[in-house]
């Protein structure tokens, strides 16, 4: 951190670029317990890091843009998302300026993650840039992840759909995690918006 004695300063990014391929619609703008989507994931984040949210968006972008509701602090278009969700990642690790401390990562998608998870996990980290901290779900890590500024740069670099899993098996660092099992459940097609998320 930039100072050890003061509170880390946090951004958090919700991607929100992809295009929903299975899904077969935009499926951030779709009503989700009566709201958009995405705005499940915003109001989670904003409870979290309020002011210090941001939201990357590509493909739809006006749509998901109008369904967040001015729900976010910085918004980036990523024109790369077609060649996966890395470049989405890649966009906001860049735009995290030089105090920022850690870059938080949730999906659009994951409706069931609220800001006290989010909490947790800014809690957990140690401070230290070579602690990661990440969500898990019957053994498997999953976002929402916390990356250190040391990841920054390895961030900004990535492209293809296997997001930042190369870092997470990288040894210079050490991966914390979380056991929270509602962040496996995400939305993939249509009969996930009224799926009992136990099921």
């Amino acid at each position: 951190m930039n100072d050890q004695s003061s509170t880390p300063v946090v951004c958090l990014c919700v991607l929100a670029a992809g295009t929903s391929s299975r899904f077969g619609a935009t499926k951030l703008v779709q009503p989700y317990h009566g709201k958009p989507l995405v705005q499940n994931a915003l109001l989670a984040a904003q409870g979290a890091c309020a002011g210090r949210v941001i939201l990357v968006v590509g493909h739809d972008q006006d749509a998901v843009s109008e369904a967040s509701n001015g729900l976010f602090d910085e918004l980036i278009v990523n024109r790369d998302f077609q060649n996966g969700i890395g470049t989405s990642i890649a966009a906001a690790a860049t735009a995290c300026d030089e105090d920022t401390d850690a870059l938080l990562i949730i999906l659009g998608d994951q409706p069931l993650v609220t800001a006290t998870h989010l909490r947790h996990l800014i809690d957990t980290w140690s401070g230290s840039d070579d602690e990661i901290i990440s969500s898990s779900f019957d053994g498997i890590t999953c976002p929402p992840i916390l990356f250190p500024r040391k990841a920054f740069a390895a961030l900004s670099r990535l492209q293809g759909d296997s997001g930042a899993k190369s870092l997470l098996e990288n040894d210079d660092f050490v991966v914390s995690t979380i056991d929270f099992p509602p962040a496996g459940f995400d939305i993939d097609r249509p009969e996930d918006l009224h799926r009992v998320p136990s099921d």
